[in-house]
């Protein structure tokens, strides 16, 4: 399977803290972009890995990085010209369990899965890729016609699922990953982990 690592984000929230990216954050001695990486590596020894991003400096073992042809939009994170058949994005910002990678890559469908909590979504798994690109299509077509305020992962989900788009409803399709999987957004992110860390 072909695994997009999405990393080419604007990182608005960010603001650049500690003068990097959000995926370059280091969790003891790796980054999230290395831990996501090997973690994909150890459960999928044919995987192929491929991560966006326009950072020359993002160099990671055992993966490609692809600077994507469109990035205007927050959606446009889902690289177009890489949607195929048979093909998972992940979140250059979560730090996954082994358990949740497990889980999304040992997942079948024939259309399309979500991976997540109740609040954030971890993963896209897309099989049926003339499906995808139809509601991200919509999505975007909606969100430049100003009949949305946000064009991300949750509207193309429930434009997916045929539930109102801007809700955060879950519906069918949707795989629940309750554990220590987190992603990290803005600066507070960051700090309130390190502190549990630190407690613990």
């Amino acid at each position: 399977m072909k695994y997009i690592i999405m990393a080419d984000g604007k990182g608005q929230r960010w603001k650049n803290f500690q003068g990097i990216q959000k995926c370059q954050i280091q969790i003891g001695s790796k980054t999230l972009l290395e831990i996501t990486c090997d973690l994909i590596h150890s459960l999928d020894k044919s995987a192929e890995i491929y991560i966006t991003s326009h950072n020359p400096e993002l160099h990671i073992p055992g993966a490609t990085r692809y600077e994507p042809q469109n990035n205007v939009l927050e959606i446009d994170r889902f690289t177009y010209e890489l949607i195929e058949r048979d093909v998972c994005f992940l979140y250059g910002d979560v730090l996954y369990s082994e358990n949740a990678m497990r889980c999304i890559i040992e997942h079948e469908t024939d259309t399309v899965l979500t991976f997540g909590s109740a609040k954030k979504i971890f993963a896209i798994k897309i099989a049926d890729d003339v499906f995808f690109k139809s509601h991200l299509d919509r999505v975007r077509e909606l969100f430049l016609k100003n009949e949305l305020k946000e064009c991300i992962g949750w509207e193309v989900y429930h434009s997916m699922q045929g539930l109102p788009i801007e809700s955060r409803e879950i519906g069918s399709n949707y795989v629940i990953i309750e554990d220590d999987t987190r992603d990290f957004n803005a600066p507070s992110d960051l700090l309130e982990y390190q502190k549990e860390q630190h407690e613990n």
